[in-house]
């Protein structure tokens, strides 16, 4: 086990990522699907946005999230990582596009059906995932240096910055 954690180390991942991130989907798909669609506890803000509106976020978020997924995996498809600080495609844009692809899809399900507690939980899935980012963000400024420095001055977090050199 600590030979995998040292594996995931070096490939700039939280040792428990991967299994955090399975869980909590799983956490929240029961608990968006049940209130959703079955006991309806936190919805009641439905009937004062219309479906129209909220479908329409809902595929915002979906395309983005797609966009930033297939982007992003650059990072983890290829047999070999790459060796230097990934800066093109979503990266370009923010650090972390694969857990934002993550986040906007658990907002996405949350707005199209206004379900308050589903809500509640995306904010600690989003707890979770800046978390783990901090943890790699870390790992990559020791394998980096100056150069993943410099990258986080260019590149938001979550969010895109513009006009600062990006």
């Amino acid at each position: 086990m600590e030979g995998e954690q040292n594996i995931r180390e070096k490939n700039g991942e939280h040792p428990f990522g991967d299994t955090g991130q399975l869980i909590l989907l799983a956490v929240f798909l029961i608990v968006w699907v049940s209130d959703s669609f079955f006991f309806r506890a936190s919805t009641f803000l439905s009937v004062h946005v219309p479906l129209y509106m909220r479908l329409i976020i809902f595929g915002l978020a979906l395309i983005t999230a797609v966009y930033l997924s297939m982007s992003g995996h650059v990072v983890v498809s290829h047999e070999q990582r790459p060796v230097d600080v990934v800066s093109t495609g979503a990266f370009k844009y923010v650090r972390h596009p694969l857990y934002l692809a993550s986040i906007l899809s658990y907002l996405g399900l949350t707005v199209s059906t206004a379900s308050l507690i589903s809500f509640a939980l995306l904010v600690v899935i989003f707890a979770f995932y800046s978390y783990i980012a901090g943890y790699e963000e870390k790992l990559l400024e020791k394998n980096y240096g100056e150069a993943y420095r410099e990258y986080k001055r260019k590149t938001g977090k979550w969010v895109p910055r513009i006009g600062r050199g990006s």
